[in-house]
């Protein structure tokens, strides 16, 4: 009896020491096994598909589960051979980066997306979660400050249960993989809208963090989005909402008129 009055409260006590252990390695950015199964994890629970070739991927483009990251004034992309992420993954991106370039007077960059498994890098891990397109990496900021704002940012999202971020240093990047259902929960109560799947972690939060994580990312103002369906074109596009072709195609950083279903654009809105 007397062990058991000292061993209850132990027990108790475990989980939340894990807990604190988790949330103060999730708060350096601190890449772990730990972290890459916390990760691997998540992509399990949401049932998300792990794409073991190219023409899998092109499937997944086919079918919409698969978004194409195009680029736009405020993110460019830097050697990504498969510019494809989740819906959610694509509206987070693109709203990290209509944040960061108003942060940092310059365009966020980001250097991968979807790798299918036949494309496994060198430096990549077994559990990686690039073949589902829910990551993508950041090229890091060469500016201290705009390091600073993106380590903050990411730092509080991660507080908030959305993503797990990795401070990569060979090369220099951040890999952020994104938890879909957790992430379009988040932008719905933000006020925006996003697409995605199914829900587990949360992680703890701290009130500096919390106000952070409110202030990191909202909807881009003076814009809307748009994705695209079956049967779209750019021009059906851009009459239903009293643009021309060219508007939309300078807005998205696209050369050419073909689009794919699925595919997220931005629509720019009258001056």
């Amino acid at each position: 009896m007397q062990a058991a009055r000292y061993i209850l409260p132990l027990l108790v006590t475990l989980p939340l020491l894990l807990d604190s252990v988790r949330t103060v390695e999730a708060q350096t950015l601190r890449g772990s096994r730990a972290s890459v199964d916390r990760i691997h994890r998540q992509a399990l629970n949401h049932g998300v598909h792990f794409y073991e070739s190219a023409t899998t991927a092109r499937r997944g483009v086919a079918d919409g589960r698969l978004v194409r990251l195009s680029g736009n004034a405020d993110y460019q992309l830097a050697g990504v051979s498969y510019p494809y992420a989740l819906p959610g993954t694509v509206t987070f991106v693109e709203r990290l980066a209509s944040q960061y370039r108003s942060a940092c007077g310059e365009r966020m960059v980001v250097t991968s997306a979807m790798r299918p498994r036949s494309f496994r890098l060198a430096n990549s891990v077994d559990k990686s979660v690039h073949p589902t397109g829910m990551a993508v990496d950041l090229r890091k900021p060469a500016k201290p400050r705009c390091l600073a704002w993106l380590r903050n940012t990411l730092l509080a999202l991660e507080a908030t249960g959305v993503l797990e971020a990795v401070e990569e240093r060979n090369p220099p990047h951040f890999h952020v993989a994104v938890f879909p259902t957790p992430y379009q929960q988040y932008v719905h109560r933000q006020g925006g809208s996003a697409p995605v799947a199914t829900t587990t972690r949360t992680a703890g939060r701290t009130a500096g963090t919390t106000a952070a994580a409110r202030t990191s990312a909202p909807a881009p103002q003076g814009r809307t989005t748009y994705r695209v369906r079956k049967g779209d074109s750019l021009w059906t596009i851009a009459r239903r909402h009293g643009r021309s072709v060219e508007e939309i195609k300078r807005a998205n950083d696209i050369k050419s008129s073909r689009i794919l279903a699925g595919q997220v654009l931005v629509i720019p809105q009258a001056r």
